[in-house]
């Protein structure tokens, strides 16, 4: 996270910085790409992504990074799924008690249906430690769950409370669901679609409107639906170079697009794919005695509604110390609802006059990414891409710049989303050549989907691009994945306000690791830089 900071490669070479990603284990080749799609992968590289400088090399990283294990069988019909009913875990080698520090294993046995233990993996679990309810002393942490490839999965904890807990393991989806989200992903990217709404002068003074249909122009995976020809009224940002695409209107000009709404959701699951995505969503716990996660290196965890992070060293931070800590800084936020939920936190903790908190210089700013967006009608000339904005800063040590990516392209060609993200990150490498003191803070997805929509699994998939796109690029991941999916709050895309306050905390331990009291400095050993 943040490794460093005043070494900024340079925009066009990408190779470099993709050594640290491992081959996936019981792999034999990346992803499963053999030398058919060679040419294939080596064409969709030409087209898309060689103004970023990326070798087939880099591209068969990325695809590492997604892979998923299928199905070694066809499913013909429901009950062929694994089953949360009878699926099962033991707690390995279970002790009477442990030592905090230690670690716990714990394994899952998948079975179907017909209690027939699965020979195969690719199920989507979640896995955590906590402890039962009880009013201001709770406890949880997630578990790195590990897919063995043959119908078990190891999943790791570690001990970081004394007490007593509980194992829970869920079931989001399984592997048969898993490829019915493949298969609409990859088919049906317009099923979430948006309109389009055009206004201007009539006959007689009169004022006209028309509302049509809109979205992204990608020419596959459904998205060719909107037409050919000149069906359409295009507009293609001169930076990015991506393109939206609305309907044409019957009596108004393309120049006439004023608006931009969310249309509407096509359900196209047939009554198969229904029954699989509905057949997890089910919890198996069984007590155990004390416990902590390993994901890659451990997150952190929740004690008494505190989150203490295993990452790096943070604080808790009051109203005061939060003035304090964005006193004469400039705050750029951009994203989607859930980086608003961390802007609104800011509005109401910092005295402040039209985001302008003028006692201690503090500039907050907020602005929602660019199309496509899940939204209220909005003006069209309000929404900006990210890139476009970063390329508009200068960027300085008073600047921190903090923004998100991922729910509302959960739908689309995990290529459209790399694209997105590699745009991105151009702008964050040119911004960081020309101000290498300047702070970006990349906050991961939230946990929450667990439809054909917005699935927690096409968020980990989101969020493997993203981690992929960024390593060592200078700036800091804010990982919130494990905290939204192990707090025993309410599932929710939008958390509750004691993540909110959690994550803001963990953000402004990013953004000071220096605190001044009294002309005094004092500086915080192991803090997160």
């Amino acid at each position: 996270m943040g490794n460093g900071r005043k070494k900024h490669p340079s925009p066009n070479i990408l190779s470099q910085h993709c050594a640290g990603l491992q081959k996936p284990l019981n792999s034999s080749s990346p992803a499963g790409i053999n030398s058919k799609d060679s040419e294939k992968s080596q064409s969709l590289i030409n087209s898309i992504y060689s103004e970023f400088g990326i070798s087939l090399e880099d591209y068969l990283r990325l695809q590492e990074a997604v892979h998923w294990a299928d199905p070694d069988r066809s499913i013909t019909n429901v009950s062929m799924s694994t089953s949360p009913a009878h699926t099962t875990f033991i707690i390995e080698n279970l002790k009477k008690s442990y030592q905090t520090g230690e670690k716990l294993f714990v394994t899952v046995h998948a079975k179907d249906f017909y209690n027939k233990s699965k020979s195969y993996g690719g199920d989507f679990f979640q896995a955590k430690l906590c402890t039962e309810y009880v009013p201001l002393s709770q406890a949880s942490v997630f578990g790195d769950v590990k897919d063995m490839l043959n119908g078990s999965y190891s999943v790791c904890f570690l001990l970081p409370w004394v007490g007593e807990a509980q194992v829970a393991v869920r079931l989001i989806h399984s592997s048969e669901a898993v490829q019915v989200l493949k298969r609409h992903r990859d088919t049906d990217s317009d099923r979430v679609y948006f309109n389009g709404y055009y206004e201007g002068p009539g006959p007689s003074k009169t004022r006209l409107s028309e509302t049509v249909m809109c979205n992204v122009k990608w020419d596959k995976n459904g998205l060719e639906h909107m037409g050919t020809g000149d069906c359409c009224c295009e507009y293609k940002d001169p930076h990015t170079e991506e393109i939206w695409r609305c309907q044409r209107p019957k009596s108004l000009p393309c120049s006439a697009l004023v608006y931009h709404s969310m249309g509407g959701y096509r359900n196209r699951l047939t009554e198969k794919e229904k029954k699989l995505i509905d057949a997890g969503k089910c919890v198996a716990q069984k007590r155990g005695t004390d416990v902590l996660t390993l994901r890659q290196f451990p997150a952190g965890f929740y004690l008494n509604d505190v989150w203490t992070s295993f990452v790096c060293s943070t604080r808790h931070f009051t109203t005061q110390m939060t003035s304090e800590c964005l006193k004469d800084k400039q705050i750029y936020m951009m994203g989607d609802s859930t980086m608003r939920q961390w802007f609104e936190f800011f509005v109401k903790e910092v005295p402040s006059e039209i985001n302008m908190d003028v006692e201690n210089n503090i500039d907050l700013h907020w602005r929602a990414h660019g199309l496509p967006l899940r939204t209220e009608k909005t003006a069209v000339a309000d929404l900006h891409y990210i890139s476009n904005e970063i390329n508009g800063l200068a960027g300085g040590p008073h600047m921190v710049i903090m923004f998100n990516l991922g729910p509302h392209f959960t739908t689309y060609p995990l290529d459209f989303y790399t694209h997105r993200v590699l745009i991105i990150r151009t702008a964050v490498l040119a911004l960081l050549q020309r101000a290498p003191d300047t702070t970006v803070i990349i906050k991961t997805v939230n946990t929450g989907y667990k439809d054909i929509f917005g699935s927690d699994w096409y968020s980990l998939q989101l969020d493997k691009i993203l981690r992929w796109a960024f390593q060592d690029v200078g700036v800091y991941i804010l990982d919130v994945w494990q905290m939204t999916a192990c707090h025993y709050s309410k599932e929710n895309i939008h958390p509750c306000p004691v993540i909110i306050k959690n994550e803001i905390d963990i953000l402004l331990s990013f953004i000071c690791p220096v605190m001044c009291r009294k002309n005094k400095c004092v500086l915080k050993t192991g803090h997160c830089s």
